[in-house]
């Protein structure tokens, strides 16, 4: 299907240093995705977008540039990345599931200053799209510009926050209360859960996929909300990784970025479906069915606990269902796949001491990166 990136720094970075110059970029991505586990589905090449948050003297709102060339066919994006800056970035590669090779298609989607892009899939699509649709307020209705379900999702949200008591046109100082962002986000995923329950039986499901995969990320400008999830209790959703650090810098062979580490300090947050590098210290694996919020370059890591949510880290989930959609990556330089529940589970910090719930694999690896990182900051945050 697609991929995606987000970057959060406390200092502006030039988009190229993400999106084209590292050696696997999101653009190298786009037709080589190397940690892909589906090789039938090699490439990402129906369109891409770059948004990313400008000067305040410009206004509040993101600028957004999207294409429906490939990302690495399109003159302009070589020629953009190298002299614009930002200290928020969203950044997403195609491979169509729903809607047309349209600009109107191509992620990010955008509302006043909120930001959205999805990796994934709704299941039983044209079933739920018009209880969906029928569902939100008129203004979110006749906001869609597009046919692909993630904008139609992003509606949704946009709706959710609304009846949270949040007008989504507002530009209040600082941003929104994260926490409002997060709820909302979790009343998007509970409602498509609840809309493909709802499908009548007499559409005869049962040779129409119902599982979702549901890989978002939205942005204010200030804060970040992502989340990797699959309405599944047994698969393991698409893959998404993050790394932080003070830095993001170049090594001495030209292509070869790495996270630069000089403390434990967080200045810069990088999420993505698939590692820019391929140094498996320098990336931890997201665990299935779990939202992360970044606020000032801090990763609170949350599970979503519905239906699906598992709260046993040793029981294994399959990569099938993620891997049939070209979902599922290779973990960064060990050659296994990005595991399910194996991956690192952050847990609440009890009287300021930082613990972690491993899987059983990798649990000396992940605690000593744990410590080395500071990334007891990866905490759960209660609502």
């Amino acid at each position: 299907m697609c991929r995606f990136l987000v970057y959060a720094g406390s200092s502006p970075i030039i988009l190229s240093k993400l999106v084209t110059e590292p050696s696997h970029s999101i653009l190298t991505q786009s037709y080589d995705s190397r940690l892909r586990l589906d090789s039938r589905r090699p490439v990402n090449g129906d369109g891409f977008g770059i948004g990313w948050y400008t000067d305040l003297s410009l206004g509040p709102d993101p600028c957004i540039f999207t294409s429906t060339l490939p990302a690495w066919n399109c003159v302009n994006l070589e020629r953009l990345a190298p002299k614009t800056a930002s200290n928020l970035i969203f950044a997403h590669v195609r491979a169509t599931t729903e809607g047309s090779l349209a600009e109107n298609n191509c992620h990010p989607f955008q509302h006043e200053t909120l930001m959205w892009m999805h990796n994934g899939n709704i299941g039983a699509w044209k079933f739920v799209k018009r209880p969906l649709a029928s569902s939100l307020r008129d203004k979110w209705f006749l906001g869609v510009r597009g046919g692909t379900d993630s904008e139609w999702a992003f509606a949704l949200f946009l709706d959710n926050l609304e009846s949270l008591g949040v007008d989504p046109s507002s530009t209040p100082p600082g941003g929104f209360d994260p926490k409002m962002l997060r709820r909302a986000m979790k009343a998007t995923i509970a409602k498509i859960n609840a809309f493909i329950k709802a499908v009548p039986k007499e559409h005869g499901l049962d040779d129409v996929e119902t599982r979702s995969l549901l890989n978002f990320a939205v942005a204010d400008g200030h804060s970040v909300i992502v989340t990797r999830y699959v309405s599944s209790k047994s698969d393991a959703a698409a893959s998404l990784y993050y790394s932080s650090g003070t830095a993001w810098v170049e090594g001495p062979s030209k292509g070869q970025f790495r996270m630069e580490r000089r403390d434990k300090a967080s200045d810069v947050v990088l999420v993505a479906s698939e590692p820019l590098t391929f140094e498996r210290h320098n990336w931890l694996s997201v665990p299935t069915n779990t939202i992360v919020t970044i606020c000032d370059q801090t990763v609170y890591v949350k599970p979503i606990k519905d239906e699906y949510w598992d709260g046993d880290p040793s029981r294994e989930r399959s990569t099938g269902f993620a891997r049939s959609k070209g979902l599922a990556a290779k973990t960064p330089g060990g050659g296994q796949e990005t595991p399910g529940s194996e991956t690192p589970q952050p847990v609440v910090n009890l009287n300021g001491e930082r613990k972690t719930v491993l899987g059983k694999d990798d649990m000396d690896f992940f605690n000593m990166k744990v410590k080395e990182l500071g990334l007891g900051n990866g905490c759960v945050e209660r609502d």
